[in-house]
């Protein structure tokens, strides 16, 4: 076999092997990665509370009886860009849940424009970063499940295609043990 062609061979079979493992990550993000803390494993949410975007206060403790998300994200952040709008519509088809999206370490006025960008409802806000401490993110975006007894039942970090998915999993199974 010519020199060029044993290079093409082995060309195409790296591609392969990265196009598997593309795959096998985008399936452990979608069926793997957001899975909920059993009852037993869970923990206290934090009493916190952010202001809102609308004049309002977000108080967590405030939200007992419900299933709520924290979604945590920055105006910078690629991956948010694509996780905003799938978890804003779920939102927005759900209204049972709370759902809360919170700008992480940025002033007012880029929350405002990028709130108004993305037409993101009920955005809270935390300009001191203090929630990167407090519910240990270590990355953007990050979902924070607290269930309605006021538990941390999961941490989602990363973009997941299929946040919807796994945030209709999560109240199915939370609103169950209410």
């Amino acid at each position: 076999m010519p020199p060029e062609k044993k290079r093409a061979v082995s060309f195409g079979r790296v591609l392969d092997a990265l196009a598997l493992l593309v795959i096998v990550f985008v399936a452990y993000r979608i069926f793997v990665a957001p899975r909920l803390l059993e009852a037993a494993h869970a923990q206290p949410a934090p009493r916190v509370s952010y202001p809102r975007l609308d004049g309002g206060t977000f108080a967590l403790a405030g939200a007992r009886g419900r299933v709520v998300f924290l979604d945590f994200y920055a105006s910078w952040c690629t991956p948010c860009r694509a996780s905003l709008p799938l978890v804003e519509s779920y939102a927005r088809a759900h209204p049972e849940i709370e759902v809360v999206p919170v700008d992480v370490g940025e002033p007012r006025v880029v929350s405002e424009a990028f709130a108004k960008r993305y037409r993101l409802a009920n955005v809270a806000l935390d300009p001191s970063a203090s929630s990167s401490g407090i519910f240990q993110i270590e990355g953007f975006p990050t979902m924070v499940v607290v269930d309605p007894q006021g538990d941390v039942r999961a941490t989602w970090q990363g973009f997941n295609p299929a946040v919807g998915m796994a945030m209709a999993n999560a109240e199915k199974a939370l609103s169950k043990r209410s």
